[in-house]
């Protein structure tokens, strides 16, 4: 059974997507690549759709209660869906700490709306996804509410059994796609695509949906139309849960989520400037400006892995991995912080400075993967540049190898307290007795 440690780190790697989610297909999976950093409100990634000729529902952006009444007349539509945006799931189900319950409502009268949004702007929502306290909503999407005849799922993102993009879908949609493919994997289709997709397999895979007559047009359009905007934005994922039909006879993409390829921020300076941090701890903002993946949890001893690596990919793990060791041992982690392969002495400065100034650490574990030959010095003098501010009272204690021990020793001395040398263990008793402990793998 995993431990404790490992379900809530586990749900935050989740929700930070540090961790790949795949579906069964077949005999194969289908890798769902998620975001590392990047951040897309709701509204944000449906005006992204409709630049690109996607369907969506018609819909405004309110900052104020006002604004969301003006905008309900605005739709003349009619059914309304207010929705609170924040970066988490489950905002139907949510309460607010005005005492609202529900981020997702529905209403014909333009004037509860406004009344809605009173009680949404500015106060905090509760979902299963947010911390206890819940995250401020600044703002609300104020749209047209549409029928939904028939739902289906589609999405596009890059898997690597395919060697590029895969395309998605199953005609049951609008629930958790994970649970169709475990219980009906024969209702899940897959197609590997090049760097374009013919209209042919956009027809197939409309027709596979269920999409019949004039729909199976409209849908096998929209699918073009998502597939041309993944290639265009650089896109690691576009998922539609539901991609649905209306009694009407409109193909609508009702819901999207869209994830980005980092490593495109330099030509995609556009939508890169849309990520939305404000619903980020400080400490993470400030880790993410070095490249260092951090997650904050709820205890006292802090935790840092760095792979120092030419080749690896199991750097989350090992973290995850040195958090259960803590708590297995009597302990709660404090955080949970890679600093990843190919680490340079700055990031390292700048990782013990976070680590440090947080006030609820008392003791740091230090967990050095080392696979290839690399300088110890690097961790070291990253470490000991850091530690003049942090006005650390309790004596430095390490584990691992007397080399990189001798080095920090050397570089700084017993400024800080008495160093106490090298441990065989690392329990959560001497953890709590020093201010720095060093593993090395």
């Amino acid at each position: 059974m995993a431990s404790p440690v490992a379900t809530q780190a586990g749900k935050l790697l989740r929700a930070l997507a540090l961790r790949p989610r795949f579906l069964a297909v077949g005999s194969q999976a289908v890798q769902l690549t998620s975001r590392r950093w990047l951040n897309l409100q709701e509204y944000q990634s449906k005006k992204l759709m409709s630049d690109n000729g996607v369907r969506v529902q018609r819909f405004f952006v309110a900052d104020t209660a006002n604004e969301a009444l003006e905008a309900a007349k605005r739709l003349n539509a009619k059914e309304i869906v207010l929705k609170a945006q924040i970066l988490a799931g489950g905002r139907g189900k949510g309460v607010f700490n005005s005492g609202l319950k529900g981020g997702v409502h529905l209403t014909k009268d333009p004037n509860v709306v406004g009344q809605l949004a009173k009680q949404m702007i500015g106060y905090n929502l509760a979902t299963k996804q947010t911390p206890k306290e819940g995250v401020k909503v600044n703002k609300v999407m104020v749209a047209e509410a549409l029928d939904i005849s028939r739902e289906t799922y589609l999405a596009i993102l890059m898997d690597r059994s395919c060697n590029g993009p895969v395309l998605v879908g199953s005609p049951q949609g609008g629930v958790d796609i994970e649970e169709v493919a475990a219980s009906n994997p024969e209702l899940i289709f897959k197609v590997c695509l090049n760097s374009w997709l013919p209209d042919s397999q956009a027809q197939r895979m409309a027709e596979n949906l269920g999409f019949v007559g004039p729909l199976k047009s409209q849908a096998a359009d929209q699918i073009t139309k998502l597939y041309n905007l993944f290639l265009k934005i650089d896109a690691t994922q576009v998922e539609v849960n539901p991609f649905g039909e209306t009694p009407e006879g409109q193909v609508v993409c009702f819901d999207a989520k869209i994830n980005f390829d980092d490593n495109a921020e330099f030509r995609q300076k556009d939508i890169f400037a849309m990520d939305d941090k404000s619903e980020n701890e400080p400490i993470e903002n400030e880790a993410a400006k070095y490249d260092l993946k951090y997650i904050g949890l709820d205890g006292n001893i802090a935790s840092c892995l760095v792979s120092h690596l030419h080749f690896t990919v199991n750097g989350a793990g090992l973290a995850m991995a040195t958090c259960d060791i803590i708590f297995l041992n009597g302990g709660k982690p404090a955080n949970f912080l890679d600093l990843g392969g190919g680490v340079k002495e700055a990031q390292v400065y700048q990782a013990f400075k976070l680590l440090t100034a947080d006030p609820k650490v008392e003791a740091i574990l230090v967990q050095y993967f080392l696979v290839v030959l690399s300088n110890c010095a690097i961790i070291a003098n990253g470490i000991t540049k850091s530690l003049p501010g942090a006005k650390l009272k309790v004596p430095w204690y390490f584990y691992g190898k007397k080399e990189s021990y001798m080095h920090i020793k050397q570089e700084r001395g017993n400024a800080n307290g008495n160093i106490t040398g090298i441990q065989e263990n690392v329990t959560h008793q001497n953890l709590s007795k020093c201010a720095i402990s060093f593993f090395l793998c």
